[in-house]
């Protein structure tokens, strides 16, 4: 069952089209992978489906709903976490959280939350004196304050040490067994591997490949996926070449 859907979308920037008759489908509980080089179109692509950007053309349909007539109704069900963030120097990580979950009905418990992320001992903390990897795990927290049935999660384990992503994948799987449907986009191809039921690849804002990891690999000459991917994508270096 389709959780969302896009038909045919195409957004242009003066005379750049970011996004060119993208069309895809991700099913309710799914993770799937929207991949490309920086420029590619993931992030148009995203913000048309969360609702903050209007496609020039195609259409967007968010749990049966359009985002852009009905993003109240929408945004008690998303949950959004971004790579950057920009939040008030002197804004401490309790009061954030409490910010936040004041926004919505039915918000989950914070403290477990980051307790679950490992950020309990940083509850009275100021935002700005967190390390890089803590603030990312904060902004996950914050996406998941909501209770969302969609999650839509950017570069998620930029900034996190080895064992802190293998933390975070194992919470991603437990997002995903409770039926929660995320969107994600990364350049680390462990990650997507580990991660993803399925991917869509961009190049110039057209939709290259769409489809599974196994899938990825056997439409290429390669046995790996990052090889693969690059393979697919033109970024494929040559052996030969100096470096």
């Amino acid at each position: 069952m389709e959780a969302i859907r896009v038909d045919n979308l195409s957004k242009s920037y003066a005379c750049v089209k970011a996004v060119d008759h993208v069309s895809l489908s991700i099913s309710y509980g799914e993770i799937f992978g929207l991949l490309g080089a920086n420029g590619a179109g993931k992030s148009t692509t995203v913000e048309c489906i969360l609702g903050t950007k209007k496609p020039d053309s195609g259409k967007v349909s968010v749990f049966g709903m359009n985002p852009l007539n009905e993003r109240k109704q929408l945004f008690e069900r998303i949950g959004v976490q971004f790579q950057e963030a920009n939040y008030q120097d002197k804004i401490k990580v309790w009061e954030l959280c409490e910010v936040t979950a004041s926004l919505y009905r039915s918000p989950q418990d914070y403290t477990k939350l980051l307790k679950q992320f490992g950020l309990a001992d940083k509850l009275k903390s100021y935002v700005s004196e967190l390390s890089g990897g803590l603030k990312q795990r904060l902004f996950i927290v914050l996406a998941l304050i909501p209770n969302p049935a969609f999650v839509f999660l950017d570069e998620l384990t930029t900034g996190l040490d080895v064992r802190a992503r293998r933390e975070l994948w194992k919470c991603l799987a437990s997002l995903k067994k409770s039926g929660v449907t995320i969107l994600m986009t990364s350049h680390y191809m462990d990650d997507v591997e580990t991660l993803c039921d399925r991917i869509m690849i961009l190049k110039n804002g057209q939709n290259i490949f769409c489809g599974s990891i196994h899938e990825a690999i056997a439409a290429s000459p390669h046995e790996k996926f990052e090889d693969a991917y690059l393979w697919l994508t033109g970024e494929e270096v040559d052996e030969n070449e100096s470096i």
